[in-house]
């Protein structure tokens, strides 16, 4: 196939990008096209190309150079719409049903064409609009199993594994999380967007030495545990869903990483939503909390049995000491992103959307000492029963700051 005739980078509008559809032919060389730019995000342009006569459709992504809200002055490397598209091709050969398929990348164009997901919604839209996605966790948990149990020691040997963590050498987009999940929300930094009724209790966590050490215990482990390919930004705006379908998108802060991250953050942007329903619908979220890890884990500990290159995996006890380290983190990091989510600077939209500023601000609260719980308790959680229990006490006003 062709690329675009420059021979240097150059951003796409949306009139270049419906000339480098028909280039590839994606659609008909007479065909009719539209074209819509609809990234809504910070680091990337996203054009929907449609032939309008028939339906049809694809997504082409190119990478900025910069971060997009800020301009050139926050220079981003363009090799991370290479790990983009090589993560969902490498997620594709074990969980293809829940990853776009990839058309056509262009590493020197940070270019990436992929299906058109239009048909579904991104869950973080739908969660704030009551949507529930009944299969939701179900696929989640079968994906997460897949993909991180695939790409670790267990299924490839530390060899091959050693060999594909290099590919993912993300040290740009590993800083942002670094800075803006694990180390930001835990200080009193410009970043941070906390509302007044929130000071009080923002400031007692800034304080709080026991958070502060255990917070740092998990920034440490995220920076050192290769130990699987991670999508790295599995929060519920990286999912396309419907009722009976589900797509994971947006893998461009994929690295080599603790299993427990991907799982804690989407177990995290799902708890918030929950907290954010003030109906029946909140059991229906939490209900997919305990889904996914219950998934997760079953299908974690058939693979292990079925696939498994460590001499010592029919040790008894060893899947289960596995799974429980898996779980510990993924509480861990579940408390670092809802901490990001209440006092960092990225929110939870459908918490933001409340009007009522004391409702608002008792859910944050409550948020905020259910993520301290998290991060400083995390050894003590042996199911996902306790993490939504944990939640339930939060949201009636039970103190859980001790430990």
């Amino acid at each position: 196939m062709s690329t675009p005739a420059a021979n240097t980078y150059e951003a796409l509008n949306e009139q270049t990008a419906i000339q480098l559809a028909v280039q590839l032919n994606l659609f008909p060389a007479d065909a009719q096209l539209s074209c819509r730019e609809i990234g809504d995000g910070n680091l990337n342009l996203v054009f929907h190309i449609t032939e309008p006569s028939t339906g049809r459709g694809s997504i082409i992504k190119q990478a900025l150079p910069y971060v997009r809200v800020i301009g050139e002055g926050w220079p981003l490397t363009l090799d991370r719409a290479r790990m983009e598209s090589e993560a969902l091709k490498i997620f594709a050969r074990y969980a293809p049903d829940y990853v776009p398929e990839v058309y056509y990348t262009d590493e020197q164009y940070a270019i990436t064409v992929m299906e058109d997901l239009s048909h579904l919604t991104i869950v973080r839209t739908g969660f704030a609009e009551g949507a529930v996605y009944p299969l939701l966790s179900q696929h989640i948990g079968e994906y997460l199993a897949q993909t991180l149990y695939g790409t670790s020691d267990f299924a490839l040997g530390a060899d091959a594994r050693r060999e594909l963590a290099l590919q993912f050498h993300n040290p740009e987009l590993c800083k942002i999380t670094e800075n803006f999940v694990f180390t930001y929300p835990l200080i009193d930094d410009e970043s941070n967007d906390v509302e007044p009724g929130l000071q009080q209790v923002a400031q007692q966590l800034w304080q709080d030495q026991t958070l502060l050490l255990e917070g740092a215990k998990l920034k440490r482990h995220f920076m050192t545990s290769a130990e699987a390919l991670l999508h790295g930004d599995l929060h519920t705006g990286s999912i396309f869903a419907s009722d009976e379908e589900t797509k994971v998108i947006d893998p461009e802060f994929a690295f080599y990483g603790p299993i427990g991250y991907d799982i804690g953050l989407f177990i995290s942007n799902t708890l918030l939503s929950a907290l954010a329903r003030q109906d029946n619908s909140r059991e229906l979220l939490l209900h997919h909390v305990l889904t996914v890890w219950d998934v997760f884990s079953t299908r974690y500990r058939e693979l292990w049995q079925a696939n498994n290159q460590e001499h010592f995996a029919d040790v008894p006890g060893l899947v289960d000491d596995q799974l429980q380290h898996i779980l510990e983190d993924t509480v861990g990091f579940a408390g670092s992103e809802m901490m990001r989510r209440v006092i960092g600077l990225a929110h939870a939209k459908d918490i933001e959307a409340i009007t009522d500023d004391a409702k608002r601000v008792h859910i944050k609260s409550s948020a905020a000492l259910l993520a301290r719980d998290f991060i400083v308790n995390r050894g003590q959680y042996r199911s996902a029963q306790q993490i939504v229990y944990a939640l339930q006490q939060a949201d009636q006003g039970v103190d859980i700051t001790h430990g």
